[in-house]
């Protein structure tokens, strides 16, 4: 989904920079404040950055112009919620643009839309409601994860089609032809990204679920009976 650099002409690259901007400052707000509050999430946020980076990393081409691959940010934005998860996101493809051509710093707000900001909200958004509805966590856990992922593809689809429409057919036809594309990798590729979080969450469950309640990510009596189903 890394739309390379200097391939969204204007003005779509800097309207991009326009939306994202104002998220990312109010996520930097968030997490200076969980991190003055609660030092003990230090090392998860530093886990889930580290999965974004390394599951983002792992360019697969795709439709010219960007790649695909999976995105890590469901984790964040089920733990972190999704304006922190967006700061994660630009410092993973920043460093991404600016060391392995992944990418790219024209391209960073449209990137950061999509895969720091519009996937973890809908993945946020239906983790939250599924947990209401007394949803398995760990399929919760899968769903959204996966939705995060599918979601920052249609998103950079989206993007690419209002760049360039087609002749016959517009925005439409073209956001059709992009979509379809990128199902052929994305749909597996989420499929795996979900069953992997999945299981990573099952750890820090056994591990730290305390930090997870502290989170509002689980309720005390729900991460009592994870754990004893553990057991």
């Amino acid at each position: 989904m890394h739309i390379f650099e200097g391939f969204l002409p204007s003005p779509w690259w800097q309207a991009w920079f326009v939306f994202s901007i104002p998220v990312i400052l109010y996520g930097m707000y968030r997490l200076n404040k969980l991190v003055n509050e609660r030092r003990e999430v230090v090392p998860l946020l530093a886990v889930a950055g580290a999965f974004i980076f390394v599951l983002s990393s792992l360019k697969l081409p795709s439709v010219t112009g960007s790649s695909s691959h999976p995105t890590g940010t469901g984790m964040a934005a089920i733990l972190f919620g999704p304006a922190i998860t967006a700061v994660l996101g630009l410092i993973v493809l920043l460093y991404q643009a600016l060391f392995l051509a992944h990418g790219g710093i024209t391209t960073l707000g449209a990137n950061v839309a999509s895969m720091g900001i519009i996937g973890p909200l809908v993945a946020y958004l239906f983790y939250r409601a599924a947990s209401r509805s007394g949803m398995n966590f760990y399929l919760n856990v899968f769903l959204a994860t996966a939705i995060a992922n599918w979601v920052t593809y249609v998103v950079t689809s989206l993007q690419l089609a209002l760049a360039f429409p087609a002749p016959q057919g517009g925005i439409l036809t073209s956001l059709l032809a992009f979509g379809t594309v990128f199902a052929t990798t994305q749909v597996p590729l989420a499929i795996m990204e979900g069953a992997l979080t999945a299981l990573i969450m099952k750890y820090v469950v056994q591990i730290k679920s305390d930090v997870l309640v502290d989170l509002k990510v689980l309720t005390s009596s729900t991460a009592t009976k994870l754990r004893e189903a553990m057991q």
